[in-house]
């Protein structure tokens, strides 16, 4: 079996307010193999947000140990997890996060350049384009995203999230903005990506029914797992959609790469 794509042990944090002491984390070990799609979920103030910074080498454990492919990152220095955060996970948000006055292709590139990447600038638009196809948007490259509607414009983020070919593809709240339909729609492409690529797929949400897309749901809540479960009966988005009336001019269908 392969080694856990994230692997934690008795992850604890702690952070000082003032005079007082917050324990967002008490202790989380958990595995995700390769190839798993995960949704975490729990109230506010449950330690999820925690979880994904940490999962995301967005911050470090007050103590515990994280491995990603493999690699201790718990102690990493700043640079040393921004390094490994460049390489190895590709984030989406809620709020899309694009650069406005740069069309989808410049913003599905930018990764490499951050990156260092020594490509030839016709091999970082050729990857930039090949992602944007990946997520349906082959015939948006040029487009601004006050051009696109919010479905495209997440379509553009994923793709500039698999730009760097990363381990783990992590979405916090991808859906928060986006109406029903277009959620679904979204929530498709991230199990077609998972299925069909076998990209590792973390997802934070306090959708219960959006956890449902997912193949297992971890829910945290005061700083601990409570609830770590396989999805029975799973949401198939893809079916979803085609029981849906075809009235949006977006694709419905998650792409085929």
């Amino acid at each position: 079996m392969a080694p856990a794509v994230i692997a934690t042990k008795n992850l604890l944090k702690t952070y000082v307010v003032g005079e007082h002491q917050v324990k967002a984390l008490r202790g989380v070990t958990i595995d995700v193999p390769p190839g798993e799609f995960v949704a975490v979920t729990g109230p506010s103030g449950s330690g999820k947000s925690t979880f994904m910074h940490i999962v995301g080498c967005l911050d470090r454990p007050t103590s515990g140990r994280y491995w990603l492919d493999g690699q201790d990152v718990s102690q990493m220095s700043k640079n040393q997890l921004a390094e490994v955060r460049n390489r190895k996970i590709g984030f989406v948000f809620q709020g899309f996060n694009l650069l406005t006055r740069t069309s989808a292709i410049d913003n599905v590139e930018l990764p490499l350049l951050y990156a260092g990447s020594s490509q030839k600038t016709s091999v970082r638009r050729g990857r930039a384009k090949e992602m944007l196809g990946a997520v349906g948007l082959a015939e948006r490259l040029d487009h601004f995203p006050n051009q696109l509607s919010g479905g495209q414009q997440q379509r553009v983020a994923i793709a500039r999230a698999l730009v760097n070919t990363p381990s783990i593809l992590l979405a916090d709240e991808p859906t928060g903005n986006l109406d029903t339909k277009t959620s679904i729609e979204i929530m498709g492409l991230f199990q077609h990506l998972n299925i069909e690529r076998g990209i590792t797929v973390v997802l934070i949400t306090h959708e219960p029914d959006i956890a449902e897309y997912a193949s297992r749901v971890v829910s945290f809540r005061d700083g601990v797992i409570v609830s770590d479960r396989a999805v029975t009966g799973r949401r198939d988005a893809a079916e979803e959609l085609r029981k849906l009336p075809p009235d949006r001019e977006e694709a419905t269908e998650p792409c085929q790469s």
